[in-house]
């Protein structure tokens, strides 16, 4: 069985979400924030960075959940604050707990607790709100060439057997891209964050974290529950459809794709 491994547009939001908790914990950890200014430097470091990032990889999978249920482009500001309120009350508990142990090397009494939860309640509104505007993304879009103009370059990597071909879309598919034009598709071995670049020159633009669609090979969109999907002209003998993800649908429809 092949090793678990993230999508790659989640390990980013894990990575971007742990590298602001290690510079916030630093400029805590530097600053003696909250009244811990009197312990040793190198204590406060391993004190704040600890905790800022089990808070953020516990944000993170909060976030999972609430992002499934609320649009964070659509409502960034209400999705801050659900997320700050969903985890601030565990990590609070979390805190206390650390805290007796890390410094005092026992659990604190428990009427402490209440004591814990301005700091923990307005550093977790920052970081959300961090978090949720950092995170927001816009699809890649890519433009039709000036008349004239040499083509795509990404036409040149089309298999022998789909030269000249129209290209419909590109589908993602663990290490390979799925090509799909108007005489079959095949496979290919590359990234579709590679693909993108090389696709300037064709009008389109990224749906889906695995999807790039021709705007042309567009026919309708079929929206519900807060989602979208395109059907596209896929050849002679078939229809494709392809997802819109939540967090590019409304640049989409901004750009009237439509």
């Amino acid at each position: 069985m092949p090793p678990f491994r993230l999508p790659e547009s989640k390990a980013r939001d894990v990575l971007r979400g742990l590298i602001v908790a290690v510079v916030a914990g630093a400029f805590l950890a530097f600053s003696g924030a909250f009244g811990s200014g009197g312990t040793p430097l190198g204590q406060r470091l391993v004190y704040w960075i600890a905790m800022l990032m089990l808070g953020g990889l516990w944000g993170h999978a909060c976030g999972a959940l609430v992002t499934r249920f609320i649009d964070p482009d659509a409502r960034p500001w209400l999705t801050a604050a659900i997320l700050t309120g969903v985890i601030t009350g565990p990590l609070t508990l979390g805190v206390w707990a650390a805290t007796g142990l890390f410094f005092y090397q026992h659990l604190l009494p428990i009427a402490v607790l209440i004591n814990f939860l301005p700091a923990v309640l307005l550093i977790t509104a920052v970081l959300s709100a961090l978090n949720v505007f950092l995170g927001r993304e816009r699809p890649v879009e890519t433009h039709a060439g000036a008349p004239g103009a040499a083509p795509a370059r990404f036409l040149e990597r089309l298999p022998i057997k789909l030269r000249g071909a129209r290209l419909i879309a590109v589908q993602a598919e663990d290490h390979y891209l799925r090509l799909h034009t108007d005489r079959g598709s095949d496979l290919i071995l590359m990234r579709l964050a590679d693909a993108l670049a090389e696709l300037e020159g064709l009008e389109g633009a990224q749906t889906h974290r695995s999807w790039w669609v021709a705007r042309d090979a567009v026919v309708s969109v079929a929206r519900g529950d807060g989602r979208a999907a395109l059907t596209l002209n896929g050849g002679p003998d078939n229809e494709l459809v392809a997802p819109v993800s939540r967090r590019y649908a409304r640049a989409l429809r901004e750009a009237n794709w439509w």
